[in-house]
């Protein structure tokens, strides 16, 4: 009986064997690899698969999920170049719709009667009527299409002259500062308007500097409200405009795409000077957006102030068109869903980037530098839920602030008084650096407005004592630039040249009685936001109560350039 069962056990063996070419001592722990390259080599049974082809299938998979995404991408943006070519208009073309529309409201302000009339017409004369504004209509859309697309991409540019940035030497709190404007050119070719403000006597050789980056439609004149708060801080400041925006070249604003770039070139030049150590960034909408889009790629900064920025551009289109709902227009999903997919063509078709590409929340988790995050409670362009997202996801040390007001408004003390902190300990600022800001001081006030010593009311600037081991230093392009006597300032020319330039001064270059400018002026106004929803009503078809005076202000818009410089995001 054993025998037999023993014969049988070896005749299983040879035919194992057999079938698969195994030798005898090949099943054994030491030669797995060899085994798995023989067992199993003929079936498609996940559960049946050796080592080695599990690997080279899960990297075919990867492979083909990769290419079909890059497929779909590509359908994807070639339908929404299509769907965007149908509405897509020339400047001319939308010239002549605005003049049209001015024409007509003139018109109807001439003749009171012509609404009873029109209402005295036949059914048929009406038919014809409204068959013949059908290409109104279209032209409508048309043109409240493109001026969207521009609030994108061609925002009206901030209108200044650098007598707005205020006295370039001046006295704050008994210390003297300075600074330098000069042209900083991108590797892409375009000459950025910067301005660098400086202490001329400190006790380090280098010191830290903010890079302070304004929103959307504004520009450099923006950081003027904070420069009283950061030069007290003992550190410099510096600030650019953007390409495309204020003083600076370039023809199209990317909402952060392309204007992370800037900033790597403003970074790298401060990097390549003497006299700068750490580095921080604060930044306002499209500024705090920019930050957060080089933060990931940059670990080097010190940390990041981020007032009001968007989480994702698509969202942030999406909530526009909820906004037309919320105001009794019908829009469809599939209407808001191909809006979006058509601006998506003619964006990327005009500026060179997918708006899909501008997603900070897909940044931020992979963002250590330390921030501090600032949203307005009742912001209802860029609201409160995009801060929010992006604190929630951020990958470092991150914190949050909401103050009262909009997207646009004064910032309150306690939020400056917050950055003070923050930056402080993010650059490691020495206490005695600091230059003691009295309670009953306007922090947002120009800083050559308290030109006084902090410890004396009646102090002058000129009894100021330099004390021991103070430097005095400039940045190697302020020095270049300068002759030997030129860093003696003159009190007297300094006190004129600080009333000339604070603020107190004319915008009109014809006849210099136009209004003060004001920085609250800069940024995403509530006129601004009416416009931009003006636009979106009549890409959606729905005419506007103040068509005809809507009408005129995006004239100034398509040129280019407005008086007052209201920002997008």
């Amino acid at each position: 009986m054993g025998n037999d069962q023993s014969t049988v056990i070896d005749e299983e063996r040879k035919m194992l064997e057999s079938l698969y070419q195994i030798s005898e001592g090949r099943l054994d722990n030491n030669d797995r690899n060899h085994v798995n390259s023989k067992v199993n080599t003929g079936t498609s049974a996940p559960n049946c698969q050796p080592s080695h082809t599990l690997k080279e299938i899960e990297e075919e998979r990867v492979r083909r999920e990769k290419e079909e995404e890059k497929q779909q991408l590509e359908r994807e943006i070639k339908e929404a170049e299509r769907l965007a070519g149908l509405l897509d208009i020339n400047d001319s073309q939308h010239r002549a719709y605005l003049e049209e529309q001015h024409r007509k409201r003139l018109d109807s302000q001439s003749s009171s009667g012509s609404t009873k009339s029109s209402q005295s017409l036949s059914a048929s004369q009406q038919a014809q009527l409204q068959q013949g504004s059908l290409g109104s209509y279209v032209q409508m859309a048309k043109t409240g299409y493109q001026e969207l697309v521009n609030a994108i991409i061609r925002p009206p540019r901030a209108k200044y002259r650098e007598e707005h940035l205020g006295p370039p030497a001046f006295s704050f709190l008994g210390k003297r500062f300075t600074r330098t404007d000069f042209t900083l050119q991108t590797t892409t070719g375009l000459n950025l308007q910067c301005s660098h403000w400086e202490p001329v006597e400190r006790t380090a050789v280098r010191i830290p500097v903010v890079i302070y980056m304004h929103g959307n439609a504004s520009a450099r004149i923006e950081v003027l409200p904070q420069l009283t708060v950061l030069l007290a801080l003992g550190v410099a400041v510096f600030a650019f405009d953007f390409g495309g925006s204020g003083k600076s070249d370039g023809e199209h604003v990317t909402l952060g795409y392309f204007e992370r770039e800037d900033l790597l070139c403003v970074v790298a030049h401060l990097r390549a000077t003497d006299v700068v150590s750490t580095i921080a960034l604060w930044g306002r909408s499209m500024g705090a957006v920019t930050a957060l889009m080089h933060g990931d790629r940059d670990p080097s900064i010190a940390g990041m102030v981020l007032d009001s920025p968007f989480a994702d551009l698509a969202r942030l289109c999406e909530e526009m068109v909820d906004k037309a709902r919320d105001q009794g227009i019908n829009v469809p999903g599939f209407v808001s869903s191909v809006a979006i997919r058509m601006i998506r063509g003619s964006v990327r078709r005009q500026a060179e980037f997918d708006i899909k590409d501008v997603s900070p929340i897909t940044h931020v988790p992979h963002c250590y530098i330390p921030a501090l995050f600032v949203a307005a409670e009742n912001d209802d362009f860029i609201t409160k839920s995009h801060s929010l997202s992006l604190h929630d996801a951020y990958a470092g040390d991150a914190n949050m602030i909401v103050v009262d007001g909009d997207h646009n408004s004064t910032r309150p003390r306690f939020m400056f008084d917050s950055v003070s902190i923050f930056l402080q300990a993010c650059l490691q600022i020495p206490p005695e650096w600091q230059l003691r800001i009295h309670p009953s001081m306007n922090v947002t006030s120009p800083p050559w407005r308290y030109p006084g010593a902090q410890n004396s009311r009646h102090s002058s600037p000129t009894h100021a004592m330099r004390r021991p081991g103070m430097h005095t230093v400039t940045s190697p392009t302020r020095r270049s630039n300068l002759d030997d006597d030129s860093e003696k300032i003159d009190l007297e020319q300094e006190a004129a040249a600080a009333i000339a330039a604070g603020l107190d001064f004319t915008d009109d270059d014809d006849n210099n009685s136009g209004a003060n400018i004001d920085v609250e002026t800069l940024g995403m106004t509530t006129e601004r936001q009416r416009e931009i929803e003006g636009s979106l009503f009549r890409m959606l078809g729905h005419e506007t109560e103040n068509e005809g005076e809507t009408g005129e202000n995006k004239e100034g818009a398509t040129n280019g350039e407005t008086a007052k410089a209201p920002s997008g995001v």
